[in-house]
């Protein structure tokens, strides 16, 4: 009778320790598990588009920093480049690209003022364009720009292939500077004419 009751105790004891374990385990799975769905609550943030909640999830600023590269690039040409036979436009544009780019950027700026370049579209009522064709940049924030230019006039169009080159720099996000990016050393690689082509006079 005593051997059954030592059976029936270390049994009892057995199952308790048994159950205070599992119990830990389901507690520590679940807690857990509650914690692990906080964090990706927290990533998820409602904006309102015209009273119209839309769910965005927050990323790692990382994450998207390759994209962030060459849409800083990017924006930074088409600002530079973008010339219509306006001076007021002109000179809005290029305010908005300074803050995108170190002295390189205003040293060319000044040069092709010097040279007659911006009076010379406003004189003719010409229209430049630039369409992207492919930004390149490599693990040290290198990048390559190759763009096509439109050079529109009242006889003629001109498209030219321009490339140029540079380094991305980071620097604290702004509202003028929204990527946090700041391009240096850059220059033009090549600059040269693709198709020229006249345009029909009735």
């Amino acid at each position: 009778m005593i051997n059954n009751l030592e059976k029936k105790m270390k049994l009892a004891f057995a199952v308790s320790i048994g159950s205070f374990i599992s119990s830990i385990i389901i507690v520590g799975t679940v807690c857990a598990f509650a914690f692990r769905y906080a964090e990706e609550q927290r990533k998820k943030i409602y904006v309102i588009d015209h009273s119209v909640p839309l769910l965005v999830e927050q990323t790692e600023l990382g994450v998207n920093r390759t994209v962030e590269y060459k849409s800083h690039v990017n924006m930074f040409h088409l600002l530079f480049f973008t010339l219509p036979p306006d001076d007021a436009y002109i000179k809005n544009n290029i305010s908005k690209a300074m803050y995108l780019v170190d002295e390189s950027g205003l040293a060319q700026y000044n040069n092709l003022k010097e040279k007659g370049y911006y009076n010379q579209i406003l004189a003719s009522s010409a229209v430049l364009t630039i369409k992207t064709d492919s930004v390149k940049v490599d693990e040290n924030r290198h990048f390559t720009y190759y763009a096509t230019q439109r050079i529109e006039r009242e006889t003629s169009v001109m498209k030219r292939l321009l490339v140029t080159e540079g380094d991305l720099e980071e620097v604290p996000r702004t509202e003028n500077n929204p990527h946090g990016l700041l391009i240096k050393n850059w220059k033009t690689v090549i600059n040269k004419d693709l198709e020229y082509v006249e345009k029909k006079s009735f």
